[in-house]
């Protein structure tokens, strides 16, 4: 069943009189469990068709659909609650609060989310645990490596059970064999947690872990 749907997405930024428009009808669909890459160079609308389906930003026309909720383009409002509710996302940067600890980091985007006190502590350790961090619940990020920030990213992304996770190039500031290592276990969870995975990339090792590689080009996608 696919929990990410987008058909037709336009979207134009006005500025004044200027209007330019980056996406042109774009349209993609993720099933529950699938792990697909979204490849396309600078400029080809990558970045605002991942912000429109994290809903960041709304589409100027077209429809997406998150996990069975309807985007409004008329209801910005809705989208935080459509966010909390459906969608993780793991950056390149990692952003993690560098003052807390890797637990509290899981936990604190849990409290966003609405679970709090104990409940949102075993959440975090849980998902902590399920990345390999078991042994690392206390470590501020400065004493962790690149690929252990990105497993904290990873794990605070599952935590609070998201139908789809987004990762914008998750590897870019990896060496090859940590975004290995970090690309093969962040498939291993999609599949074992039935997540639609989406990761926008330049890394061609993430081809070896998609189900499926498609590319966008002048804001349209092509297979």
């Amino acid at each position: 069943m696919n929990v990410l749907e987008a058909t037709d997405v336009t979207k134009v930024f006005r500025e004044g009189r200027e209007s330019v428009s980056v996406l042109n009808g774009a349209t993609l669909s993720v099933a529950r469990g699938e792990v697909v890459a979204l490849e396309g160079p600078s400029g080809s609308g990558k970045t605002t068709f991942l912000s429109i389906l994290g809903c960041i930003l709304t589409p100027t026309s077209g429809r997406v659909v998150i996990d069975g909720t309807a985007v409004d383009p008329r209801r910005p409002e809705d989208l935080p609650a459509i966010r909390k509710k459906s969608i993780g996302f793991v950056f390149q940067q990692f952003n993690l609060f560098p003052a807390l600890t890797a637990l509290e980091n899981v936990e604190y985007a849990l409290n966003i989310k609405g679970l709090r006190g104990r409940p949102a502590r075993r959440e975090a350790q849980r998902a902590l645990e399920a990345v390999g961090l078991g042994d690392r619940l206390g470590f501020l990020p400065r004493d962790l490596s690149g690929g252990q920030k990105q497993r904290v990213a990873i794990a605070r992304a599952l935590s609070g059970s998201p139908a789809v996770v987004l990762a914008d190039e998750p590897t870019a500031n990896l060496d090859s064999h940590a975004g290995a290592q970090v690309l093969d276990m962040f498939r291993g969870l999609a599949k074992s947690e039935d997540r639609a995975l989406l990761i926008v990339t330049h890394d061609p090792k993430v081809r070896d872990i998609a189900d499926r590689v498609i590319s966008i080009r002048d804001g349209r996608i092509a297979a």
